[in-house]
């Protein structure tokens, strides 16, 4: 029999209140290894309250599992990873009441309208009549849907389409968001839409997001970065206070005979270029200065220069050895 009372299977508004003080992902030298190989390697973060957090890394650095892991979708070792509290591995089924998750590939009907794919939505979580309306009004409203309700999902742009995923998994009211991908697919005026709805969950619902993602533009966006590399934190922070780790500027030289060029940069100017990208990339403290130097003294090899102020890329670069979209074959094996 259907019913308007909250159902049993979400967390009742005090146990909510209390859980708003925990942490709201904490993981400790979470370990996990398909039989092939092993995919995460002594994992450790902790995601503050009401932040955007996103793991950065290519592909097969272990961000899908470890996504997977938090969802209850794979079976976590005891103890490594909790969510607002609750030990994964012991409570699962208590960890879904609190998580919104959405995947990178679509859990959409496309035959269905937006309505009816929230309202189907809803009643997997145990949620009818009224209150489920009130709720599918809400998201529609906060996701700028509500005009497109009644219309096919099939009809609707990439980035609505995404929005209804996000306007999904807010039906049940979660403290903490999964999204794996979410920028995925989507045109630059779109990501940039879906980051301000995000936002906008932190500070107005007190919502946690983490999320996956290796676009550097996402990354960037987020409140805070884990960067994995085949299954190891190698930093974590602010993007900005991890690209101030890299001093001054960043020039990229391209021309001829580059390790000769390398070589006699080193040798008659004192500073370091290494190989990177097709060409020698080399950090500085005054890099407007260092570019007038070297066109001086090599103009005539060098086909090319481009000065930066450091990126994130250039954090993972310093931090791994080799560049972000590194393995793009191993794409949905993490």
């Amino acid at each position: 029999m259907r019913t308007d009372r909250p159902p049993s299977c979400l967390a009742p508004p005090a146990a909510v209140a209390r859980r708003d003080t925990l942490s709201p992902i904490e993981l400790e030298n979470l370990n996990f290894a398909y039989p092939v190989r092993r995919v995460l390697d002594g994992v450790s973060f902790n995601v503050p309250p009401r932040t955007v957090c996103g793991l950065l890394g290519p592909n097969g650095s272990g961000k899908t599992t470890l996504f997977r892991l938090l969802a209850t979708l794979l079976p976590a070792p005891p103890g490594a990873a909790r969510v607002l509290g609750l030990d994964v591995a012991e409570r699962p089924r208590e960890v879904r009441r609190c998580l919104g998750v959405a995947f990178q590939s679509p859990a959409l009907d496309r035959r269905l309208t937006v309505e009816e794919n929230l309202r189907q939505h809803g009643h997997l979580y145990g949620l009818f009549g009224r209150d489920l309306s009130g709720r599918i009004a809400r998201e529609l409203e906060r996701a700028d849907l509500r005009d497109r309700a009644r219309e096919p999902v099939g009809r609707l742009s990439g980035g609505q389409q995404r929005r209804v995923e996000l306007a999904k998994c807010l039906l049940p009211t979660p403290r903490v968001l999964l999204l794996d991908e979410p920028g995925s697919g989507l045109d630059p005026a779109a990501r940039l839409a879906f980051r301000g709805l995000l936002r906008g969950l932190c500070d107005e619902q007190g919502v946690t997001v983490l999320l996956t993602t290796h676009h550097l533009d996402d990354a960037d966006a987020c409140d805070r970065i884990v960067i994995l590399d085949r299954g190891r934190v190698v930093d974590s922070g602010a993007p900005d206070a991890l690209r101030a780790q890299i001093s001054g500027e960043c020039v990229l030289l391209r021309g001829r005979d580059l390790p000769a060029l390398a070589a006699r940069i080193s040798e008659q100017l004192g500073v370091t270029a290494e190989a990177d990208d097709g060409g020698l990339r080399i950090e500085s403290d005054r890099g407007y200065e260092l570019v007038a130097r070297l066109m001086q003294r090599f103009g005539d090899r060098i086909e090319s220069v481009t000065l930066s102020r450091p990126t994130l890329e250039d954090v993972f670069l310093r931090r791994t050895g080799h560049r972000l979209e590194c393995d793009r074959r191993a794409e949905g094996r993490s």
